[in-house]
């Protein structure tokens, strides 16, 4: 009989345990950082360092500048990176994704009436291209935290700083329009041409 009861204790202390493991385990699972589409703001309202745009979402903007300044190093919880209005990378609590260094990645439309999320996620998520954002961003050096900026480690594409320059003037969730100069002008008719060969399906262009 004691046996029993000893038998009986033993196995309740094991399903406690795990209860309490699947209970952690799912507390942990869950987004430290929220996000939703209204999260999303004009790239331009954000912190420029260098070439682009930093913010966060947990407070902590001082740290996250610091490390973009530096160039180099791990951002804290709630920063958010943004080279475009349409692409988005936002920190997760530590621990999260150690895959991605706990950055996730979101595709996004971006309008006059403001931000739609069409995707999100860690390791699966293509921009409008077809290009999986996390298979570019794993090629940075392991001190630059996935940033990709030149040196960086990434592969090299063929859109320039005036490219994107000119595009983060033109976000649509901007209340007040910056101007676009005529080097930004021509950025944008020399984007349009790269575009059209980034585009899923685009034939080469023959030479003649």
């Amino acid at each position: 009989m004691m046996k029993r009861a000893r038998a009986i204790a033993s196995a309740s202390a094991v399903v406690l345990l795990v209860t309490t493991w699947a209970q952690a385990a799912d507390q942990g699972a869950e987004r430290a950082v929220k996000v939703d589409d209204g999260t999303f703001k004009c790239i331009t309202d954000m912190t420029a360092v260098r070439h682009f745009y930093v913010d966060n979402l947990a407070g902590n903007l001082k740290g996250t500048v610091a490390v973009a300044e530096a160039g180099k190093g791990d951002y804290p919880e709630g920063s958010v990176v943004q080279l475009v209005p349409t692409e988005v990378m936002i920190k997760q609590q530590k621990g999260f994704n150690p895959v991605t260094h706990d950055w996730e990645f979101f595709a996004i439309d971006v309008s006059k009436d403001g931000s739609k999320i069409y995707q999100r996620g860690f390791e699966n998520v293509n921009n409008r291209f077809g290009l999986n954002c996390f298979a570019c961003h794993r090629l940075a050096r392991k001190e630059f935290d996935l940033i990709c900026e030149e040196n960086h480690g990434c592969a090299p594409i063929p859109i320039t700083r005036p490219m994107f320059r000119a595009l983060q003037k033109t976000d649509p969730r901007c209340k007040t329009p910056q101007p676009l100069t005529q080097e930004d002008k021509q950025a944008l008719v020399d984007l349009a041409e790269v575009v059209k060969t980034l585009k899923p399906g685009a034939e080469p262009e023959k030479k003649q």
